[in-house]
């Protein structure tokens, strides 16, 4: 799942940017989900679970891939999602094309639906298999240690190394892989996440928590927050905010290089990447970002970044 690596036409605070388009994985509007929900799938074909449930928002990428996976493997899908004003979304369009079963609750249920709708699948001789919202887990994050390899490759091939590599963090699974695979490769290079809502030291101890999980199955030593650059200053009002900075943002890498970025995820860090470059004065540097998809979010904002 080697993905793309292009230059981007412009420079940021004088530094040369290129991007990892984990977004053209050719699968569902590819995305950093379909590395996780491979390895997963695998996984469930192991164990021959014949039900998958997950949980996930009406924008969420993780479900909108795994529902598709399911589809394209006939194994029903159930998703516990919350209640919500903006459900009309194009992840949640084709939730309901592939025939994903959406069980809504509160947010406070959500724990007590998911065991619930286990037992009951249990109880109708189902072997479910459940994966964590955002593709949670040693699962997802072993993807992140495999792209970080890929990246390795291509500096080797292309006699090029990056100074900082920068992603938009959500769950935290994308961010614990890229810093496994440093620690892994003795790489001691800034991996820095660009938080789209959890504020710190929550954000820091999710990433570093989903860190020392995969070094322990693999049986290497756990590490301190020192690891983790998890940074908290671009998150606006907190999941799905934005602001006029964030749209002219998307609307210039469109318009420039003809690569969607949203408003939720990726804008959003891409924007926290200038702004981090800006304030740190990080001049004459090769940068990587990596595009961990969501192209049907961007379509949910287009209005928007056109009336901008």
């Amino acid at each position: 799942m080697n993905t793309p690596i292009q230059k981007m036409s412009g420079q940021y605070s004088n530094n040369d940017i290129f991007i990892k388009r984990d977004d053209l994985i050719p699968f569902s509007f590819g995305g950093n989900k379909v590395r996780k929900a491979k390895l997963f799938f695998e996984d469930i074909e192991n164990k021959k679970c014949d039900c998958i449930v997950t949980y996930g928002s009406s924008s969420s990428n993780h479900c909108r891939i795994v529902s598709n996976m399911s589809a394209a493997r006939g194994i029903k899908c159930i998703i516990i999602t919350p209640n919500e004003k903006k459900e009309n979304t194009y992840n949640r369009k084709m939730m309901d094309l592939f025939g994903a079963e959406i069980i809504n609750c509160k947010i406070s249920d959500v724990k007590e639906t998911i065991e619930s709708t286990l037992d009951k699948l249990r109880e109708k001789k189902y072997k479910p298999y459940f994966i964590q919202g955002g593709g949670h887990g040693d699962i997802g994050t072993k993807a992140y240690v495999n792209a970080f390899e890929e990246i390795l490759s291509y500096e080797i091939e292309n006699k090029i190394k990056f100074d900082y590599i920068f992603h938009t963090s959500g769950t935290g699974t994308t961010q614990a892989g890229l810093i496994c695979g440093s620690l892994l490769n003795k790489d001691r290079r800034k991996i820095i996440g660009i938080s789209n809502a959890r504020k710190n030291p929550n954000g820091s101890q999710v990433v570093l928590d989903s860190v020392n999980s995969y070094l322990k199955s693999i049986g290497n030593i756990t590490v301190g927050l020192e690891v983790v650059d998890f940074v908290d200053e671009y998150i606006i009002n907190g999941y799905g905010s934005s602001n006029d900075e964030v749209m002219k943002t998307i609307r210039e890498i469109l318009v420039k290089d003809g690569v969607p970025l949203d408003m939720t995820y990726t804008g959003k860090g891409f924007w926290g990447m200038k702004k981090y470059l800006e304030k740190n004065q990080i001049i004459r540097k090769n940068i990587l970002f990596i595009h961990t998809g969501g192209t049907p979010l961007f379509f949910d904002d287009l209005e928007a970044i056109n009336n901008d």
